[in-house]
């Protein structure tokens, strides 16, 4: 096992180096990059022992240990005894003898996505590539394969960039419950069992709740993420939630600074996604998670959400989105200064369900057609409008909005702007009032020279300019993805 005091040292040294401190001017200097801002489209993969039994969602290694939970009775009948058969007891049954990191590569560039950012560790614990600080890894057991580092691999081949996701901060209570009857959660646990620490659970959110994680526990965290930093050099470190409770807050900073210190080393420009503010706004980037925003905003931001309502890992029930319906979100959220980071869910054997598969091709096809209007854009002075209000806040994409042809969003890039209505018009007639010709002089009004206007598919359009509105007449449709029209600029 890893030297705790060794590795702690080399940290510290890393952030002595420059040139981030660990303080949150220095870290709010950092830049959001380059890449990050073109891409506009990532994928999130949500992959490990949870995957095995596939029940209810990821978080059934926890509520398996809730007594009175359909997780637990199902446990019961379908495993056995906790005593007899824990949640580690599904760690040799992972065996992803079907998984091909270059299938899945290819068909996350067929999809259209720009970057992946694989689950790294989960709340679960165990470690999804090599690892010297704890034996519980996808290296030494289960598949015995370096996943993280096998996915990475291929994705730098097709041109994909790389990341990692951490939810370790969690695993300080996620396991707790076993402790509260006979089952094979029991003491002494210690630094590197998987079960370490199983402590128990108060106000989750709460951001003072007791018991605080130890000194040991935080620094554990520590190097764990510096693991992956130094092994795998993600572009893209993605944290779940909890981290933004208080006893995290000078390990967030140390943590940020050795990154963007190593980044710069690299050469490379690197992000950190987080929630909850647990990061000081401007040094790193703001994350919502299965939500959005419902206006544009000045700053990047992206949204992770999920093909399933239900779970972010494999189920044999999981409850599906249409692809068109993730697509409008895309368009929502590029309009509004964001990226999209949509997550999938493959089996334990490591093939990925049909209907995942199906969802991002069908992504993909719209975007190999439309993609003008989403990679590289920014945002216009007016981003959207239309009768059909998008609900503000994390976990809303539940809420499905009954987006109409006249709800439209805007993006631009160069002398382009593009107008995308999101859903398609049975007679062909599209109106985009924000590109109306209106008097400039009295209002802060767009007056600028209409070229032309083509619509993305290829088709033919006419089109016409008055006070209120662009007025387009296409093909007739009954697409329920969004439908783009190229407006050239003089």
């Amino acid at each position: 096992m890893k030297d705790m005091n060794a590795a702690l040292q080399k940290i510290e040294a890393g952030i002595a180096r420059g040139p981030y401190g660990a303080d949150w001017d220095s870290l709010c200097a950092h830049p959001v990059p380059a890449w990050f801002r073109q891409a506009k489209f990532g994928i999130f993969i949500h992959w490990g022992v949870y995957s095995v039994p596939a029940f209810a969602n990821e978080w059934y290694p926890r509520n398996m240990y809730i007594q009175g939970t359909p997780e637990f009775e199902h446990h019961v009948k379908t495993y056995g005894p906790h005593k007899n058969f824990g949640y580690k007891d599904f760690v040799p049954m992972f065996r992803a003898e079907n998984f091909d990191p270059e299938l899945w590569a290819d068909l996350f560039r067929e999809a259209g996505a720009k970057y992946v950012v694989p689950v790294a560790e989960h709340h679960d614990g165990f470690q999804m590539y090599k690892s010297e600080i704890s034996h519980w890894n996808a290296a030494e057991m289960g598949p015995k394969r370096d996943i993280l580092g096998e996915l990475n691999a291929a994705f730098a081949a097709r041109g994909l960039v790389g990341g990692a996701s951490s939810h370790r901060a969690e695993h300080w209570f996620f396991l707790g419950h076993g402790k509260d009857f006979d089952s094979d959660i029991r003491e002494p646990l210690q630094r590197g069992d998987f079960y370490w620490p199983s402590m128990p659970d108060a106000e989750l959110h709460d951001i003072h709740s007791e018991p605080r994680p130890t000194e040991e526990y935080l620094q554990d965290w520590l190097i764990r993420t510096c693991e992956i930093i130094d092994s795998y050099r993600p572009r893209l470190l993605y944290f779940d939630w909890w981290i933004q409770h208080e006893s995290f807050r000078p390990y967030l900073k140390k943590l940020a600074a050795y990154y963007y210190n190593r980044a710069a080393e690299w050469g490379q420009e690197v992000l950190i996604c987080y929630k909850h503010d647990a990061f000081m706004f401007g040094a790193a980037l703001v994350d919502i998670e299965r939500g959005q925003f419902a206006e544009a905003k000045p700053y990047y931001w992206q949204t992770d959400t999920a093909v399933a309502l239900n779970s972010w890992c494999y189920t044999e029930n999981n409850n599906y989105r249409a692809a068109e319906d993730i697509l409008c979100d895309l368009v929502d959220i590029v309009s509004k200064n964001g990226n999209l980071l949509l997550n999938i869910g493959p089996r334990a054997d490591g093939t990925i369900p049909e209907q995942d598969a199906a969802i991002l091709r069908a992504i993909g096809a719209w975007l190999r057609t439309n993609g003008e209007a989403i990679y590289g854009t920014h945002v216009w002075r007016v981003s959207a409008e239309g009768p059909t209000a998008v609900q503000e806040g994390q976990f809303t994409d539940a809420v499905r909005k009954e987006f109409t042809k006249d709800d439209v969003r805007y993006t631009m890039k160069g002398d382009c702007i593009y107008a995308i209505a999101l859903r398609g018009a049975a007679d062909g007639k599209y109106a985009f009032p924000a590109l109306g010709c209106r008097d400039a002089s009295s209002k802060p009004n767009f007056a600028g020279i209409i070229r032309a206007v083509e619509p993305l598919d290829g088709g033919a359009c006419t089109w016409e300019r008055s006070e209120d509105a662009l007025r387009v007449s296409a093909a007739k449709s009954d697409s329920q993805a969004p439908v783009v029209f190229r407006v050239r600029l003089d």
